[in-house]
């Protein structure tokens, strides 16, 4: 009998996840592609009521994932808690860009040997969740704030310097979210962006400390 313990993620559930991880990811692309023109295109009626329908569409397409996925593993109610993430961006799906790094593992799943090193891993998943992510809280704050007299975000224009700087952990404070909302996705966008600076900061020292040993390594003893 062997002392192997067994897997806790049915294999069901693995290749529903490995065949599911990239569609999924077309399918966020396109909920942000109908969330922009309804944000950016309110007063265009023909387009507005296409995005709806696209935004809901591909909503209920990732409800439909999520059921299967809770089926497919077993945990019954346990599975909100213990797969966190899939709940999240299921009721936000604006997130969707934070599971870009399971959409990665499911691709080199498939391959023997990963394409890019850890470091330039780390900093490519860094770098394309910050810019989706950004992009993201961009529409949603500017949608929370272009109807409020008070508010210094009148343009998207606005709204994207503000995810800059609040991504970058600058903070000029020229441009500031007012509204319940804008204030909870900022709050969000913050603890993305000190997460995200952190992983790229810590994965660039890395690699130095790591190019400078091998250099240290080379160099001949003194004395020889």
């Amino acid at each position: 009998m062997s002392d192997r313990p067994a897997d806790p993620v049915p294999a069901r559930f693995r290749r529903w996840e490995q065949r599911t991880e990239v569609p999924l990811l077309g399918a966020s692309l396109l909920f942000l592609l109908g969330y922009t023109v309804r944000v950016l295109a309110p007063h265009d009626r023909p387009w507005n009521d296409l995005a709806l329908a696209l935004v809901c569409a591909t909503w209920l397409l990732f409800l439909a994932d999520y059921t299967v996925r809770l089926r497919l593993s077993g945990l019954g109610p346990r599975y909100v808690r213990v797969h966190w993430l899939d709940t999240v961006v299921l009721l936000l799906p604006l997130l969707r860009p934070l599971r870009l790094i399971q959409v990665y593992s499911a691709i080199q799943r498939r391959r023997e040997q990963p394409v890019l090193n850890l470091y330039a891993r780390v900093i490519a998943y860094a770098g394309t969740t910050a810019l989706l992510l950004g992009f993201s809280a961009a529409l949603a704050v500017y949608h929370q704030e272009r109807s409020d007299p008070a508010s210094s975000i009148r343009t998207f224009g606005d709204a994207v310097w503000w995810a800059c700087a609040t991504l970058t952990t600058v903070g000029y404070g020229d441009a500031v979210p007012v509204t319940p909302g804008g204030r909870v996705v900022a709050s969000g966008l913050m603890a993305c962006g000190l997460a995200l600076l952190g992983a790229v900061t810590g994965s660039f020292s890395s690699w130095l400390l790591q190019v400078f040993r091998r250099e240290d390594e080379k160099r001949p003893p003194e004395g020889d």
